[in-house]
């Protein structure tokens, strides 16, 4: 089993991935129901703090409440006492494994034990070196994709009340920063900030995505530069995928931007569809 905590995390892809010797979701809280300290045992087993995970096992001492004996009652039971912002649909266990949201009062956070890792869903998540692979087919490209992952609260709603990815159909990723021209209209927030950041001369989409790991701030503005760049900062600029990492500070950690074309995709398809889907919804196993 997988566990997964979407968060202000060191790693360039502000994740933690931590491989488990548990089956089941189950068996995983039946061994920690009666730790003697919630906190250190959290800790140790998944690599670092999970904010709200505690709660459950400390109310379990507190009420001397019996090891679960089954999937629906340690559903029962993380409904009634594993603490979250948010309401009951933010606590999610099935056959797939236990898929959580919640905030620590800054930004919104996401964390899963995965039974069911389908590669299509969750290949992306569980990928924790970087860069992704570079490598794509020989096949005609006939679209670009910009992935952005921030902090930013997008319009009403929070970092991951997500909108997806922003689609430029008919072009490769080596012609997108031409392209930009033909599109002065489009108001989209990934597109103004592409526009802002290429420059004319400009060889490929690389020198943008250089310029953006410039930019300083949780809400990046082209303008806001800093005077030094981060040495944890990382660009990878390969011909049909561009991918940066922005360190941003101690507390945020990273922001990631993928630029990738259907060249790209068609050699890493698991990769794409679940970079998409992590773009769209909290849940990859959301339809």
């Amino acid at each position: 089993m997988e566990f997964v905590c979407r968060w202000r995390e060191e790693s360039p892809f502000s994740k933690r991935v931590v491989r488990l010797a548990d089956a089941t979701v189950l068996d995983w809280f039946r061994r920690g129901w009666d730790c003697a300290d919630p906190d250190e045992w959290i800790a140790s087993e998944l690599g670092g703090d999970v904010y709200g995970l505690e709660s459950v096992f400390e109310e379990a001492q507190e009420r001397r409440l019996p090891k679960p004996e089954s999937v629906d009652e340690l559903r029962s039971l993380l409904h009634e006492y594993l603490w979250v912002e948010g309401d009951e649909g933010f606590i999610r266990l099935d056959e797939h494994g236990l898929r959580v949201r919640t905030d620590d009062d800054e930004v919104d956070l996401a964390y899963y034990f995965l039974e069911d890792p389908a590669p299509d869903r969750v290949a992306y998540l569980l990928h924790d070196t970087w860069p992704l692979p570079g490598d794509a087919t020989d096949a005609e490209a006939d679209a670009v994709y910009s992935v952005r992952i921030s902090w930013e609260h997008i319009g009403t709603g929070t970092n991951l009340d997500l909108t997806g990815a922003v689609v430029f159909p008919g072009v490769s990723l080596p012609d997108l920063a031409g392209h930009l021209d033909d599109l002065d209209g489009d108001d989209r927030r990934d597109v103004r900030l592409l526009r802002d950041l290429v420059r004319p001369g400009d060889d490929g989409i690389g020198p943008a995505m250089e310029r953006y790991l410039w930019l300083a701030g949780y809400h990046p503005v082209p303008g806001t530069t800093r005077d030094t760049l981060p040495l944890a900062s990382r660009l990878a600029v390969r011909p049909h995928i561009a991918q940066v990492a922005r360190y941003i500070d101690n507390f945020f950690g990273f922001d990631q931007w993928f630029l990738f074309d259907t060249r790209w995709a068609a050699a890493h398809p698991d990769l794409a569809r679940s970079l998409l889907r992590y773009a769209a919804h909290w849940d990859p196993y959301e339809t």
